[in-house]
C-alpha cells in the first residue's frame, strides 16, 4: 500500500483491510470508528476511509450514525439465526446447481479444497489455535468450491456476503465442534462427488444449524 497515492486500488485495499479487520474481529462490535484515527491506521485520505465505510454500511458491516459517524454493527442471537437461514436458502440452491453442471475440474478443486480444510482441522483438533484464521479461511474455500459450477456470478456474490457476516460470528462467537465437524465435512464432499443433491443439501443444511445450535447454547451456559 502507498499512503501517499489515493487510487482506486488503495481505495479497494482500505476497504478489503477495513473489512477483514471486522470479519476477524479485529473491530469488535459496536466499536467506533473514528475517521482521523482510521486515516492514520491505514494510510490513507479520510475520503477514502468514508467511501470504504460507506461502502461496508451498504453490506450491513458498519452502521451509519448520522453526524456522528461509523461504528461496527452489532451482534445478536436473531442475527445469527437470520444470516444462517439466508445463508442455507442461498448455499443449498447453488450446490444443486453446482452439482448439476460440476464438470472433473470441479471435482477435483472440491477434492483439493477439501484435503487443505482436513488438514488444518486436524490441526485445530491437536490444539494450534495459532492457525484458526487460516483453519477459517479454507473453510470458506471448500465451500465456495462446492458452489462455483452453479453458473451464476450473482448467486456467488449473494452468497459471498451472507458467508462474510456468518463468518464474522464463526470467529467471534461460534465454536470449534471438531471431529463432528471434520465428518460433516467429508460426508458433504463424497455427497458432492456422488452427486447426491439431496444428501447433500440435508448434510449441509445440519452443518450450519449445528453451528448455530452450539453457539447459542455456549453463550447460554
Amino acid at each position: 500500500m502507498h499512503p501517499q497515492t489515493d487510487t482506486g486500488l488503495v481505495g479497494h485495499e482500505v476497504y478489503a483491510a477495513i473489512r477483514r479487520h471486522i470479519i476477524f474481529g479485529r473491530l469488535d462490535a459496536g466499536t467506533r470508528l473514528r475517521l482521523e484515527r482510521m486515516k492514520a491506521e491505514y494510510g490513507a485520505s479520510v475520503s477514502t476511509i468514508r467511501e470504504a465505510l460507506n461502502r461496508l454500511t451498504s453490506e450491513g458491516l458498519v452502521e451509519a450514525e448520522g453526524q456522528r459517524g461509523f461504528s461496527v454493527a452489532p451482534m445478536s442471537d436473531a442475527n445469527l439465526r437470520e444470516i444462517a437461514d439466508l445463508r442455507i436458502l442461498l448455499e443449498c440452491h447453488a450446490l444443486a446447481l453446482s452439482i448439476g453442471a460440476g464438470d472433473t475440474e470441479w471435482e477435483g478443486a472440491i477434492v483439493s479444497a477439501h484435503h487443505k480444510l482436513h488438514r488444518m482441522e486436524e490441526r485445530m483438533a491437536a490444539g494450534d489455535v495459532s492457525v484458526r484464521e487460516t483453519w477459517k479461511q479454507y473453510d470458506w474455500e471448500f465451500h465456495q468450491a462446492l458452489i462455483l459450477a452453479c453458473g451464476s456470478t450473482a448467486l456467488l456474490e449473494a452468497h459471498g456476503t451472507v458467508f462474510d457476516k456468518y463468518l464474522r460470528y464463526q470467529m467471534r462467537r461460534l465454536t470449534y465442534r471438531g471431529a463432528t465437524a471434520a465428518r460433516e465435512h467429508r460426508a458433504l464432499l463424497d455427497a458432492a462427488l456422488d452427486r447426491d443433491t439431496g444428501r447433500a443439501q440435508t448434510i449441509l443444511r445440519a452443518h450450519i444449524e449445528g453451528g448455530v445450535a452450539d453457539s447459542l447454547r455456549s453463550a447460554a451456559e
